[in-house]
C-alpha cells in the first residue's frame, strides 16, 4: 500500500485539484501545508524548489498537473482507455489555457493596469474559454453531466476548482453555459466530494 504526502501552502491554489482527487478516491494522505514564512526553510527539500510536491513512497514529484494526472491514473479517474484519457487531457489543457490567461490579471499590482486587464479578461478571454469547455462537455460527455464518458474524471475536478475561482471574479460567468453549470452541480453532489468541501479550510484561492 503506497503512502502519499502532498506539500503545498495553506491555500487551495495549484494543489487543490490533487486534494479533490484524493477526496473523490477516498484515499488517505498527509496534507502538509506551509505558511509563507515557513517556506524558505523547506524550499531546498523540494526537487525544483517549488510546490506543490507529491511524495509517493519516498519519491518526490513536482509540477501540479503531473501530480494530478498521476493520482488520477492511480485511482481510476483519468479515463477508461487511451482515447478517454486523451479527451480528459484535452479538457484539462483547455482549462489550463483559461488559467494561464487569468494569472497575469491575478498578480498585477498596479491598480489602473489591473482594472484594464480585468476588463479585457472578462470581455474577451473568459467567455471564449468557457465556451470552449462547454463545447467539449457536450462533445465528449455522452449526454451526461461529466466531461468524458458520462463518469467522473479529474477533468471535472479540475474545472470545478478553476471554475470556482472564475465565479469569484465574475459571479455570472456561467449564466449562459447550462452544461458547465450542471457539471459543477453534479461534482458537488458526489458524496465524498461534498464531505470534503464541507470540511476543507476556507481560503480565498
Amino acid at each position: 500500500m503506497s503512502t502519499y504526502k502532498l506539500y503545498y501552502f495553506s491555500g487551495r491554489g495549484r494543489a487543490e485539484v490533487s486534494r479533490l482527487i484524493f477526496a473523490a478516491a477516498g484515499q488517505k494522505y498527509e496534507d502538509i501545508r506551509y505558511e509563507r514564512d515557513q517556506w524558505p526553510s523547506h524550499k531546498s527539500e523540494m526537487p525544483l524548489g517549488q510546490m506543490p510536491v507529491l511524495e509517493v513512497d519516498g519519491t518526490k514529484l513536482p509540477q501540479s498537473l503531473s501530480i494530478a494526472r498521476f493520482l488520477a491514473k492511480q485511482f481510476q479517474l483519468a479515463g477508461k482507455d487511451n482515447l478517454e484519457q486523451a479527451k480528459v487531457d484535452a479538457v484539462v489543457d483547455t482549462t489550463s489555457d483559461l488559467v494561464s490567461k487569468y494569472m497575469p490579471v491575478h498578480f498585477e499590482q498596479d491598480p489602473k493596469k489591473k482594472e484594464e486587464l480585468i476588463l479585457k479578461f472578462l470581455t474577451e478571454e473568459l467567455p471564449k474559454h468557457l465556451q470552449n469547455l462547454e463545447t467539449l462537455g457536450k462533445l465528449y460527455g455522452n449526454g451526461g453531466p461529466f466531461f468524458v464518458g458520462n463518469h467522473l474524471t479529474w477533468a471535472d475536478l479540475f474545472f470545478y476548482e478553476m471554475g470556482g475561482n472564475m465565479l469569484q471574479v465574475d459571479a455570472n460567468c456561467l449564466d449562459n453555459l447550462p452544461w458547465l453549470k450542471k457539471n459543477r452541480t453534479e461534482v458537488e453532489k458526489q458524496p465524498k466530494i461534498a464531505e470534503y468541501l464541507k470540511n476543507r479550510p476556507q481560503t480565498q484561492f
